[in-house]
């Protein structure tokens, strides 16, 4: 239910090391989780993440995606070989199309990848509202098994279309800037979480979105970007306890948007 969106924590592997991503991964499979979201960068980093991944304490218990950002069938192809090579896995649990990047070209070539059993589920990603009617189309003519998109408690426009047609659909469905890339935190900087949040065991502004997100019956799993062990571990206990009910989503939204 909670994952790691790994890309700052990867973005400092040639800087930091290893290390880093390591101890959130530990956190995250402590708590149950499993979920890596990653995205090919550049080849010093992503030796790194197959050298975090290949750990044995960690490599059968983690979910491992990758994403294909580029235009044209071959280099498309070759961006996915070349993450099964540095990732050290014959089988990548879910390929995307980041940003229905040359989608057309791109969707034929991930259904190749799981017929062959070189990826387990194929999925395309959005972030941003511009692209929803883009998503919202491509759903009328394929069925993916994952989609990809940015909600939140400040984010919302998932809910009118897209999370309604994923559920109905039978898609499940990652989520990713559950804090608006950090803008979510600097807007509500020196205000203390509502008393009435202990109600669905919240205890922190992060758990507030979180648990926000995780109530909607069409989600499957937030992608939370950290890099702080313990910032991990207060995202993973979102997944326990109990969740807002209609009333209380209700109230949560109006505090949002009246802030």
């Amino acid at each position: 239910m909670i994952g790691l969106g790994s890309s700052k924590v990867v973005a400092e592997i040639a800087t930091k090391g290893t290390e880093p991503l390591a101890a959130v991964l530990r956190m995250l499979v402590g708590y149950g989780g499993s979920v890596i979201d990653t995205w090919p960068r550049d080849t010093k980093n992503d030796e790194g993440v197959g050298k975090v991944l290949a750990n044995p304490n960690l490599n059968e218990k983690l979910f491992v995606t990758t994403k294909i950002d580029q235009r044209g069938k071959e280099a498309g192809l070759a961006q996915f070989r070349l993450t099964q090579h540095l990732y050290e896995r014959e089988v990548i649990d879910l390929a995307q199309i980041f940003s229905l990047i040359d989608v057309d070209t791109q969707w034929p070539t991930l259904q190749d990848l799981k017929a062959t059993g070189d990826a387990r589920f194929i999925g395309v990603t959005v972030s941003q509202y511009e692209l929803y009617p883009n998503l919202e189309n491509f759903l009328t003519k394929e069925k993916p098994d994952f989609i990809q998109l940015n909600y939140s408690i400040t984010e919302r426009r998932a809910e009118e279309r897209l999370l309604p047609m994923a559920q109905d659909l039978g898609i499940a469905v990652l989520i990713n800037r559950p804090f608006m890339n950090g803008v979510y935190f600097r807007r509500l900087e020196g205000r203390a979480v509502p008393e009435w949040a202990a109600e669905f065991d919240c205890e922190s502004w992060a758990q507030f979105s979180l648990k926000y997100i995780l109530a909607h019956p069409a989600v499957t799993c937030v992608l939370t970007e950290t890099s702080n062990p313990r910032h991990m571990q207060e995202n993973a206990l979102t997944a326990f306890g109990r969740y807002p009910d209609a009333a209380a989503r209700n109230r949560m939204r109006s505090l949002i948007s009246n802030i």
